[in-house]
């Protein structure tokens, strides 16, 4: 047996085991003109790769490579940049979301653009349609117009032809119908169309509108866009419109309404928005006139009256000029009648020096004891009481404060007055509120009698007072004068009687008459805040009758009298002339001394307080310019040396407007050009929060005047530190200021002469400088004094004494007649023959007179 291949073929044997990779075969292929060829085909079979077999090795050594060769970069590229490879995937992963953020933006952007083309073509589409409903609405008018018309002239035409029928018999036989003419028959055949065609129209509107009574859809809106308005209906005032837009359509908008030409009153001052309002324009008219003007303003900016008055020509108006003062032109009214005039009570203020007895003397009268009532004895507002004789007189009395710091509100009482009775104590003459009463009452036009009250007491010289009254122009009765005097004692009631038959006897020769019946108007004689009541004014009425319910100004504050009070606390229904009474209903507490009126209505009163507030506010612009002006003054002068000031900051709080004033003015008394005090802030009623937190801000004292803080008040101020000091006499509160503006006051210097010395030789020592070697001519050198350097008589430095030496040891003092070494302090400029003056200065305190 051989292993060799048997060439011949032994085809029942078996093959040896091979793999077969591929497969091979013939195809004949034929050509043309009968040719033919033997193509052997190979077939080769897919290798398979999987993850046992040995092809899938290789692709898994390059997936591995790949992988390591991306470590390998991150790896340089982490190292690159100084940080971590898990950072790196860390920035790549984020840069990788941001990325996916921002597509994911675009997208969405894209979409919502989309839909917002979509939502416009949609609503444009609607417009379109809304639009050609109309015209077509407008065409269906206009054919339904002339369709009347036309019938109209049929019905003219129908009415005349059978007059004319037996005439044209002949020739209407002869004539072709009218039916048959083209141009009739077009006619018709066009009119029917139109009526076909609007009928059409009218059944698609009713179907797509939900009925025929509906009225067509309004503008167009985002809602309707988006078919969420199928159940809305037009607006009138969008039909009103759009007929509007139709008529000026077909005529041409020659229907313009013509502008009528109007009296505009211009007061000094006016807002674009009043004035345009006085034109019956629009704001934005006037402002866009404005604005070509190159004026940009506002409607609420304010212009002049030839400003205002310009506008108003432009805009084809006659102009009428007024000031804006005209609003108080018949304020109070004309005047009485003399029939309508009767008897009225007399107004007496009693006025004197403080501690003079004024208010005893009242009280006397009024058999009632006010003194104890007041701190101290001492009478701080004006008190307003109506006393009732024996006789069945009236008498209405002013008690007015005796202080020097109550100027004012003497001058007020002697203002609302009619006759002054000045008192004067018999034990100590006149002073000097005694002679300023005196000129209030005679600045005032008011008679004065004299009440020598104290008459009672051992040292009392009632004779002395009326001699010494002839110093200031008051000349009594028993002197060849006219001015009524009368011994009174408060304490004891004795002249009382002639004191109230003078001073009806003055009112029967004054002739004091009013008229009751009109309305009201007066003199505020004090305000206040009141905790329950609100705003407190206390008005005298001078004349007609003041009733509740009336409507009041008074001064910049107005309101409706809500109830009258009499000095006793009743309630009143009317006051008439001469009678005191507390008004409630007032806006706000009205200034002392004001002016109150009733008027009609409370347009009259806002348009009055408006005009009064508004000049208030110009006042106390221009004293706050003015203070300016002082102020900078007083800074050029503090550069100069010339002065220094210091300056106090308070808050005052008073129980009434008449009190804050006069602490107010007090203060201003005391004030130096060094020092002064000034009130940042003075209002009526009880102290708080703010009023702590603004005395924190500015670093001042509260003083209060006979009202309080409350609890939340006191809290804050203790927290903050701000101090708060209570007063019930005016002379505690002045006092304190001066104590405290007196400690503020720089010491007075006062220079004293002490010694002469002469220069005889300079030495010049290292590490000392230069040292005058010196003997006293006369008086003596003291160690630390001041030093004048003298050269030829005049003085080239002035300084300390640094050092004083006797030999080698230093000394405190160096007699005349011996010799010294001295040094001044940074000055070196000395020569022998120079004289030096020594001398000390001494600090004195100072303080307010």
């Amino acid at each position: 047996m051989s292993d060799t291949k048997d060439t011949g073929g032994n085809t029942g044997g078996r093959k040896p085991l091979t793999v077969a990779r591929k497969s091979s075969g013939t195809v004949k292929q034929s050509f043309s003109h009968g040719r033919s060829k033997q193509v052997v085909v190979e077939t080769k079979k897919r290798r398979s790769v999987g993850p046992s077999g040995s092809s899938a090795a290789p692709a898994g050594d390059a997936s591995k490579a790949a992988s390591d060769s991306l470590e390998a970069r991150m790896i340089a590229t982490a190292k690159k940049l100084g940080i971590t490879v898990n950072e790196l995937k860390a920035r790549q992963k984020a840069l990788y979301e941001r990325k996916q953020e921002e597509a994911n933006r675009a997208k969405e952007e894209q979409t919502q653009k989309a839909a917002q083309d979509r939502l416009r073509s949609e609503q444009e589409k609607k417009f379109q349609e809304v639009k050609e409903r109309e015209e077509a609405e407008a065409r269906r008018k206009a054919e339904e117009e002339a369709r009347k018309v036309e019938e109209a002239a049929a019905k003219e035409r129908a009415e005349r032809a059978p007059k004319a029928r037996g005439k044209a018999e002949p020739a209407a036989a002869a004539a072709p119908p009218v039916e048959d003419s083209p141009a009739r028959a077009k006619r018709g055949k066009s009119g029917r169309d139109d009526r076909d065609r609007a009928s059409r129209d009218s059944q698609n509107r009713s179907a797509r509108g939900g009925g025929g009574g509906e009225r067509r859809r309004g503008k167009l809106t985002i809602s309707s866009a988006l078919g969420d308005d199928a159940d809305r209906q037009r607006s009138l005032a969008s039909l009103r419109r759009a007929r509007e837009r139709e008529r000026e359509r077909r005529t041409g908008g020659n229907d313009q309404r013509e502008k009528v030409s109007i009296e505009v009153t211009l007061p000094e001052t006016i807002t674009l928005q009043d004035l345009a309002g006085r034109m019956n324009e629009r704001v934005g008219d006037v402002v866009k006139f404005m604005i070509q003007q190159g004026e940009m303003l506002r409607g609420n900016d304010i212009v002049d009256a030839d400003t205002a008055e310009l506008i108003a020509e432009e805009f084809g108006h006659t102009v009428k000029r007024v000031s804006e003062s005209d609003v108080e032109i018949g304020l109070e009214g004309g005047e009485d009648d003399p029939k309508d005039l009767k008897p009225r009570a007399p107004i007496v203020t009693i006025m004197g020096h403080v501690d003079h007895g004024k208010t005893s003397l009242l009280d006397s009268l009024r058999k009632t004891d006010v003194v104890a009532g007041e701190a101290g004895g001492i009478t701080q507002h004006i008190g307003a009481y109506q006393v009732q004789l024996k006789s069945g007189d009236r008498i209405t009395f002013l008690d007015t404060p005796g202080h020097a710091a109550f100027t004012a509100m003497r001058a007020r009482g002697a203002t609302a007055t009619d006759i002054a009775i000045l008192v004067v104590a018999a034990d100590d003459s006149v002073m000097p509120q005694t002679i300023e009463s005196i000129n209030h009452a005679k600045a005032a036009g008011v008679p004065i009698i004299v009440a020598v009250n104290k008459s009672d007491l051992p040292d009392a010289n009632p004779d002395k007072v009326l001699t010494d009254l002839l110093q200031h122009d008051v000349q009594v009765e028993s002197m060849g004068g006219s001015t009524q005097a009368v011994k009174v004692s408060a304490l004891t009631g004795a002249g009382l009687d002639e004191l109230t038959d003078a001073i009806t006897l003055q009112a029967e020769l004054l002739e004091l008459k009013a008229n009751p019946d009109r309305p009201a108007d007066g003199t505020v004689i004090e305000s206040q805040l009141d905790k329950g009541r609100g705003p407190v004014a206390t008005v005298l009425v001078k004349r007609g009758t003041l009733k509740r319910g009336d409507i009041v100004v008074a001064g910049a504050q107005w309101g409706k009298v809500r109830a009258l009070v009499d000095e006793r606390g009743q309630q009143l229904k009317d006051a008439g002339p001469s009678l005191p009474v507390e008004v409630l209903g007032l806006d706000g507490a009205p200034d002392p001394g004001d002016q109150f009126v009733v008027v009609d209505t409370e347009a009259r009163a806002r348009e009055v307080t408006e005009y009064r507030v508004r000049q208030k506010r110009q006042v106390s612009g221009k004293a706050g310019a003015a203070a300016r002006a002082s102020l900078d003054q007083l800074l050029s002068k503090l550069k100069d040396g010339s002065i220094e000031t210091s300056e106090l900051p308070v808050v005052v709080k008073g129980d009434v407007q008449g009190s804050v004033e006069a602490i107010s003015q007090s203060l201003d008394k005391v004030s130096t050009e060094e020092v002064r005090a000034r009130v940042i802030h003075g209002a009526v009623g009880g102290i708080s929060e703010s009023d702590v937190l603004l005395a924190q801000s500015s670093e001042a004292p509260i003083f209060a005047f006979n009202v309080r803080a409350n609890k939340q008040a006191r809290d804050l101020a203790e927290k903050e530190g701000v101090e708060i000091r209570y007063y019930s006499v005016i002379y505690d509160l002045i006092d304190d200021v001066k104590a405290t503006l007196s400690g503020m006051l720089a010491p007075e210097k006062r220079e004293t002469f002490i010694g002469y010395a002469e220069i005889l030789e300079v030495f010049n020592i290292t590490k000392v400088g230069k040292v005058a070697g010196c003997r006293v001519s006369e008086g003596k050198v003291l160690r630390g004094c001041g030093v004048r350097l003298l050269r030829d008589d005049v003085v080239i430095h002035e300084g300390k004494l640094k050092t004083l030496k006797r030999f080698k040891d230093e000394v405190t003092e160096v007699s005349s007649g011996m010799e010294c070494g001295m040094a001044f302090e940074r000055y070196d400029d000395i020569r022998a023959g120079d004289k030096i003056e020594c001398f000390q200065v001494e600090e004195i305190a100072r303080s307010l007179d």
